[in-house]
């Protein structure tokens, strides 16, 4: 074994193992962590064509699932490419202990580093001596390296690293390594653009361009989790929207197989957990879908109260009046929701909705998170007399919408998952057009519910919308207002 360094690692020399020591509060070593370093030709496969690309590439995953042993893989395969390929070695676990590296890392040339404080210098040492094309990093933890990495990256280096941390969105929430993928930052708008976008006046923003193009989360040696455009994840992961990435499998005939799984939208509003009688505990379970105490799903993200206008007054999905609604009455009790916000907004909406003025009378009871966590009588009144509670994150038009929408009965598919979907592809669709990506976007085919969801979120860009085509093919058309 070679001497132990400053992180209190050693080595095997010529070898990739790396041992670890456990002392006594004297300093004495008196136990020892051997991890066993393995060399795997053909493990980076599943990403190796990201790192071909000449994109800069972030590694992330739980300890022990294999990042180093990828990050050595890509090493050898840049650098058999042709490319110049440093590695910034500062355990010696990439190339192994001792002067000579180990094959694994082919023609790749390896830096070691004296002391883990110094890898940022090091870093920079490589970009400014010895001319790479390529710098692999492993275990990147430090705001100055983070910040050595965004330098190499505008010096026009391709980086190669792995970061401590699952998932983006950890990754995102770590104010020591979030400049690595853009970091983040809270921006005042104005009340013209804040009503512009459907938001607050705060919001969190991407503070830069990414360091890194590409991060992969490796879930297992054969399953890697892959989001090929960072700032466009970060952007909507920042703005409440829920990450797809694209999953690659290795399955055993050594082909990689893609798919991109549908996102899980996580709901805006709760069901408050309540009594069913006075001498039982709070219940805070939730059961299934469509039953009792369930969340209804995310609402439609709405801000005002106006009308719906439609390029044709004759299209079918515009919202029928109140007299042509059909469905059973909800009663509905607000408590510190606005009683004519929740009147209005059934009424646009065509929901036959009715304002309870008692608890007595109500069906259900719909107020807002801050209400709920001052527990006032009415609430607990509500919960003894097994009442739902329903609870809204902001009294916003928007949210009162979507909790409509989702409670009522009525035509087409309401289900959360279609709603989801649907009304991000409509946002999705007005943000490319608000950024000048496009002058017009016609969007997939949906129900008459969800293609009025779409128009209403169109209209609230001040853009233009009609649909087209028959059923069940009849989809929305969105557009700059003034192009035909």
């Amino acid at each position: 074994m070679s001497p132990f360094g400053d992180d209190n690692r050693s080595g095997i020399e010529r070898t990739l193992h790396r041992i670890s020591g456990i002392r006594n509060r004297g300093g004495a070593v008196i136990g020892l962590t051997c991890r066993v370093g393995r060399a795997v030709q053909g493990s980076a496969r599943v990403v190796e064509d990201l790192a071909l690309s000449g994109k800069s590439v972030l590694l992330v995953g739980r300890p022990g699932v294999g990042k180093t042993t990828v990050l050595r893989e890509l090493a050898r395969v840049l650098a058999d490419s042709g490319k110049r390929v440093i590695i910034v070695d500062t355990s010696n676990e990439i190339a192994g202990d001792g002067d000579i590296p180990h094959p694994a890392i082919g023609k790749a040339r390896r830096m070691q580093v004296r002391t883990p404080s110094q890898q940022h210098a090091v870093m920079i040492e490589a970009v400014e001596n010895h001319m790479p094309q390529v710098i692999v990093v492993d275990e990147m933890g430090t705001e100055l390296e983070a910040s050595a990495a965004r330098t190499i990256a505008e010096r026009g280096v391709q980086l190669i690293a792995t970061a401590h941390g699952n998932t983006l969105e950890n990754l995102l929430m770590n104010p020591t390594l979030s400049d690595l993928v853009g970091g983040v930052q809270t921006v005042t708008l104005g009340d013209e653009e804040a009503r512009r976008r459907r938001t607050q006046k705060t919001i969190l923003e991407r503070k830069a361009p990414p360091t890194f193009d590409v991060l992969a989360e490796i879930q297992s040696w054969d399953r890697v989790a892959v989001h090929e455009e960072v700032a466009r994840t970060v952007d909507a992961i920042l703005r409440g929207r829920p990450a797809s990435p694209e999953i690659r499998e290795l399955d055993p005939s050594g082909t990689v197989r893609k798919s991109r799984p549908r996102p899980v939208a996580s709901a805006e509003f709760e069901v408050a957990p309540f009594n069913e009688a006075p001498t039982r505990k709070v219940r805070s379970e939730r059961t299934a879908p469509g039953e009792r105490y369930t969340s209804p799903g995310r609402p439609v993200p709405l801000e005002r109260d106006d009308d719906v206008i439609f390029d044709d007054p004759s299209d079918s999905d515009e919202p029928r009046d109140a007299t042509s609604v059909t469905g059973p009455t909800k009663r509905i009790h607000p408590f510190g929701v606005s009683r004519e916000r929740l009147h209005q907004a059934a009424e646009d909406a065509g929901l036959n909705v009715a304002v309870a003025d008692s608890i007595s009378e109500a069906d259900m009871v719909l107020t807002t998170k801050a209400h709920f966590r001052r527990r006032p009588s009415v609430l607990q009144a509500a919960e003894e007399k097994g009442v739902p509670i329903f609870v809204l994150r902001k009294n916003t038009p928007g949210q009162i919408v979507g909790f409509l929408h989702q409670v009522a009965e009525g035509e087409g598919d309401r289900s959360p998952a279609s709603l989801e979907a649907g009304t991000n592809e409509a946002e999705d669709g007005v943000e490319r057009i608000l950024t000048g990506d496009a002058d017009r976007v016609e969007l997939q085919p949906q129900s008459s519910f969800i293609r009025r969801v779409q128009h209403q979120i169109a209209e609230q860009s001040k853009l233009r919308s009609h649909s087209v085509g028959r059923e069940p093919a009849r989809r929305v058309t969105i557009r700059r207002a003034g192009r035909s």
